[in-house]
C-alpha cells in the first residue's frame, strides 16, 4: 500500500468508528504524545490534547446513530515522515438524547486538516475541523 493510501485509510478509520462504534480504533490511529493537538467543530472549542480528543470523539460517536460521512477532494502533501491532508467533509446522522428518548437529524458540512507523522505507521498528530454552514 502506498503512503497516500495508508494515510487516507487512517483518516477513514477515524470516521468509520462512528459507523461501526469500534471506538478502540481511535487510540490506535492518534499519536499518543504530548505533541498531539486538535481543534474541533463542536464545543468545547479550545485546543485539546490526546486524552481529551479521544474522550470527545468517543462521546460524539456514541451520541450519533445512523452516522455516515463523505470525504471530498482530499489533498495529501507528503514531507518525508510528515503529511498534511486537507479535505472537505460531510457528516450526517441522528443526534440521540437517551434520557429524553428523542433524536434530531444533523448534517454538518465542513473542512478538515490533518497532520500525520510516520512512527513507524502513520498516526494523526493534529486535527482541525471547521464547519462551513
Amino acid at each position: 500500500m502506498s503512503d497516500n493510501e495508508e494515510i487516507i485509510k487512517v483518516i477513514e478509520t477515524l470516521f468509520q468508528a462512528g459507523i461501526t462504534k469500534d471506538l478502540a480504533t481511535l487510540r490506535d490511529i492518534h499519536l499518543n504524545d504530548p505533541k498531539f493537538s486538535s481543534f474541533s467543530d463542536l464545543p468545547p472549542y479550545d485546543l485539546k490534547d490526546y486524552q481529551n480528543t479521544i474522550e470527545l470523539e468517543e462521546l460524539k460517536f456514541v451520541s450519533i446513530t445512523d452516522y455516515s460521512y463523505e470525504i471530498k477532494n482530499p489533498k495529501i502533501s507528503l514531507f518525508g515522515d510528515t503529511s498534511i491532508v486537507a479535505l472537505e467533509l460531510i457528516q450526517k446522522g441522528m443526534l440521540v438524547d437517551t434520557k429524553a428518548y428523542t433524536g434530531e437529524h444533523m448534517e454538518m458540512n465542513g473542512r478538515a486538516t490533518f497532520v500525520l507523522v510516520k512512527q513507524p505507521t502513520w498516526k494523526i498528530a493534529h486535527i482541525h475541523l471547521s464547519k462551513i454552514n
